[in-house]
């Protein structure tokens, strides 16, 4: 059961997402991540609140476990100032730190959780790597596709889905409180063997 608290000091899991700040990215699909927290913000009925000049938060509880939601409000390749921020305001290990990212390594709508691992590509994820000196977060890996010339990265992250795969990326998305209780209850490995 997802239900809003105001405050939550010892959070059993922190989920942050990252992206790009501003309207002008909002509907890119580098920001999926933030699409992501987004939803799960308004299933718990959370409203973000801005810390300092990197990052919002939002507190609640799955199944009266606490939780916090983080957006990092930083550029993408900046990712590690948010996630280092949120290893020092909270007693938590880092294992218990999940982000949410879009992934052009998967289908459109594909959904990938891993417990650890490597940038894969991901400046974001590099940038946390760096600035916590460690890949042991879980990840949230919202697949986006790729764009047919490989040399054409950038604009296509930059890009917005068409409408179809915007549809797949908000329905797939839409598992995402099924898939957040499992790691709350029952841990990261149980909801890569039943979601993966």
């Amino acid at each position: 059961m997802l239900t809003n608290k105001n405050v939550v000091e010892n959070p059993q899991l922190i989920i942050l997402g990252i992206g790009n700040p501003g309207q002008k990215y909002a509907l890119t699909r580098h920001n999926a991540g933030f699409w992501f927290l987004d939803f799960l913000s308004e299933k718990l009925n959370v409203s973000f609140n801005r810390i300092n000049k990197s990052i919002q938060l939002g507190f609640g509880e799955i199944n009266q476990k606490q939780i916090v939601l983080a957006k990092s409000r930083t550029f993408i390749n900046e990712s590690g100032i948010s996630a280092k921020y949120l290893l020092t305001r909270f007693p938590i290990h880092i294992s218990e730190l999940l982000v949410a990212y879009d992934d052009l390594h998967l289908p459109v709508g594909k959904l990938r959780l891993r417990a650890s691992g490597s940038a894969g590509g991901h400046n974001g994820i590099r940038s946390i790597i760096s600035s916590i000196d460690s890949n042991e977060f879980a990840r949230f890996r919202i697949g986006i596709g790729s764009p047919i010339n490989s040399d054409d990265q950038i604009n296509y992250v930059l890009g917005q889905p068409n409408v179809e795969d915007k549809e797949k990326i908000i329905s797939s998305i839409s598992q995402g409180n099924n898939i957040i209780e499992t790691i709350i209850e029952h841990g990261i490995d149980k909801a890569m063997s039943d979601f993966n």
